[in-house]
């Protein structure tokens, strides 16, 4: 099934590794740590040294770490992965899809 994919801004940013799609990407051009605020998410994959497009806001597309409800926020596990974020970590979207378990893609909304 064909997931809704919505970028409202989109920016560029240097690479620092081999980046996957689909991942929270931080400040530095490398893949989120764990519970790390992300810049955004990234839209193809893309070589170290390369500017990779980065989505910043609206309706994206995620890998997962393992299981969310529609509706739990999310966060970033230790490569980029979205995961539940407890109450103190920072937040990167809200799940609009569900995810069973690891490495499924699912819709999140971010900047709202």
């Amino acid at each position: 099934m064909e997931k809704t994919y919505k970028p409202l801004l989109m920016d560029s940013i240097k690479a620092a590794v081999d980046i996957e799609k689909q991942r929270f990407i931080n400040f530095n051009g490398n893949y989120c740590g764990d519970k790390q605020k992300a810049y955004g998410v990234s839209d193809v994959e893309m070589e170290a040294g390369q500017y990779a497009p980065i989505a910043l806001n609206g309706i994206l597309l995620i890998k997962t770490s393992g299981v969310l409800a529609v509706g739990d926020k999310v966060t970033s596990d230790a490569v980029g992965k979205a995961k539940k974020a407890g109450d103190a970590d920072p937040l990167n979207g809200y799940a609009l899809d569900a995810a069973s378990g690891a490495d499924e893609v699912i819709r999140i909304a971010k900047g709202i």
